[in-house]
């Protein structure tokens, strides 16, 4: 039993540290065509990310394809159909989904915008303490497991 506090002590400092993802920013510029522009939160390119365009109004893909190296993919959009065009990119389980604004019969989308997707910087302090609580939990279970008579 003289052990289970310092180690008690050593495991929630380990638990104290942040946990960091990738977080994901996609871009557009309008053009003729639509630019996509996917990198993670430290400006890395997402490199073959899968990318599904959804036509407004519908759940099935209009369009499939794969991000170049440089993280970009691009598209024309089918004006006769206005409105929200939902652009997914995803790649290891990392991405995000962008709402681009498009407008009947005027060649394109209206201006440039960013989705910022996933972006995870670390567990919220609920999410710390009930961790930490059931890690406590289960090293006082595994101490009295082991201490018991015989």
């Amino acid at each position: 039993m003289k052990w289970l506090i310092p180690m008690t002590c050593l495991m929630l400092m380990g638990l104290v540290g942040r946990v960091h993802a990738h977080g994901v920013e996609i871009e557009y510029q309008s053009t003729q065509a639509l630019d996509i522009q996917a990198t993670y939160d430290t400006g890395e390119p997402m490199k073959n990310a899968q990318v599904s365009v959804y036509a407004p109004g519908k759940d099935t893909p209009w369009l499939t394809g794969t991000t170049n190296d440089q993280g970009r993919f691009t598209f024309a959009p089918d004006t006769s159909q206005p409105g929200n065009w939902e652009v997914k990119v995803r790649l290891a389980g990392h991405g995000g989904i962008l709402a681009i604004p498009v407008a009947a019969n005027q060649g394109g989308a209206n201006q440039g915008g960013t989705a910022i997707a996933q972006k995870h910087t670390g567990y919220t302090p609920l999410q710390q303490g009930v961790m930490t609580l059931s890690v406590i939990w289960g090293l006082v279970g595994t101490a009295l497991f082991f201490a018991r008579r015989k």
